[in-house]
Order: structure tokens, then sequence, then C-alpha cells
């Protein structure tokens, strides 16, 4: 199987990397492509939110797969965040904390019918405090490196990603769950509330009811406390 981030498609701007890299995937591209920019200017997140930041400062990259498990979200959290380092914390499924900050955001979409998976990827690498939108300061954050520390990041990224994609499944779980900022706490999301109890085989998180039970989320997103 091809390395992954090869072949590399590396543009000076684009509105979303990973609209690019589903045009190559639905054009037969190998496992492993990566798009890159120095510039995008209409990403997206979860939820539909929009990723953005300076040209140069920010890692942006989507990565077309052909092989990929079923917790490939999950998988690339733990990969990105050992690219981050140490104090790198996971909020399920994927978003990556330092001190409770958002540093790096993941989207996975695919067609497995089709054969493939684009894995877009963003990490605020070399962003400046006032590059973030006032409204994000409290929740959004940055690894403060210099520009030319987004080439490093990629490769410890890719690095990663290669690694943990060969594991069994319960590895990569286990990994995560080393990680896992929820455990313990107190969680609500759209319909309920309750403390989280880290994640089941399939990757879904496991939430202790207030009134007795257990139950899996499986989609959505969860909000700590009071909903921040």
């Amino acid at each position: 199987m091809s390395r992954l981030g090869f072949p590399r498609l590396h543009l000076r701007e684009i509105g979303s990397t990973s609209d690019r890299a589903r045009e190559l995937a639905a054009a037969g591209a190998a496992h492993g492509t990566l798009v890159t920019t120095d510039h995008q200017v209409a990403g997206r997140g979860r939820q539909g939110r929009t990723w953005t930041s300076p040209p140069r400062r920010a890692l942006t990259m989507s990565l077309v797969l052909r092989e990929f498990p079923p917790v490939l979200p999950l998988l690339a959290g733990v990969a990105v965040a050992e690219a981050v380092g140490p104090a790198a914390r996971l909020k399920w499924p994927n978003d990556v904390l330092v001190e409770r900050r958002k540093v790096a955001g993941i989207l996975a979409e695919g067609r497995p019918s089709d054969g493939w998976a684009v894995l877009g990827i963003g990490v605020n690498v070399a962003l400046r405090e006032d590059d973030l939108p006032p409204g994000l300061r409290d929740r959004a954050g940055t690894l403060g490196l210099a520009e030319e520390d987004v080439e490093t990041v990629l490769a410890a990224i890719l690095a990663g990603l290669e690694r943990r994609l060969t594991q069994p499944q319960h590895t990569v779980l286990e990994a995560w769950m080393a990680r896992d900022a929820l455990a313990g706490r107190q969680i609500t999301w759209t319909g309920g509330a309750g403390v989280a109890e880290g994640v089941d085989a399939e990757g879904r998180l496991l939430v202790r009811l207030q009134g007795g039970g257990r139950i899996a989320l499986d989609a959505g997103e969860v909000h700590l406390g009071g909903g921040v």
C-alpha cells in the first residue's frame, strides 16, 4: 500500500482541501493522496461549522484513504493528539484540546460503498492569540509554534496515522481513552445529561445517566457541564 502523503497536491489557496480530496477520491486517487494549502477560505468542520485561519499559520490537510477502520474519527484524534504532545486531550469524538482549548479539528467523510474516505484535519500550529476571533478565544487555542513548524507537525501526524492504521481497533481505543478529556465529568447533549464513562468497543461514548442506567452515544455533540 502506498505511503500516506504521496502524491501530494499543495495549493496556495483553496476553498476546502476536503472538497478537492473528495473530487480526487471519486476520480480514483490512490490511498495516501494528500491535499494541503497555505490558506483555506471555506473549510468545514463538524456540525456545519467553518474552520478558517490566516495564511501559513495553520496546518490544513485532507487525506484520501482506501482502507480505514470504523473508528477512523477516533483513530485520527489519537494520531493528532500524539503529534501535538503529552498535554493534548481528546473530547469525544476527536476534538484535540490543550488546557481545555481546542487546537485541532477533524472531519472524516466517506463513501465506504465506493471504497474511500477523506480525512480532513486542521491544526492551529502557529496562530497568535489575536488571530482567533474574539468570540472563540476562551475555547480555541494554538500550539504557539512558528510557521516553519507546520511541515513538522504534518510529518508527525502522517507518521502517527500510518502507525495507528495498522493496529487492532482495541489498541487504538485504549490510546484514545488514555487521553479522554470527558471521563468522569458531567456532560450534556441534546435531550440528555449524565457522566461520561469512556467509549465502547465501537467507539461510542458511554454515559451514565442521572436517573440510573447507561447509554452509548454514536453521533451528535456533547458539552461539559452547563453546555460550554
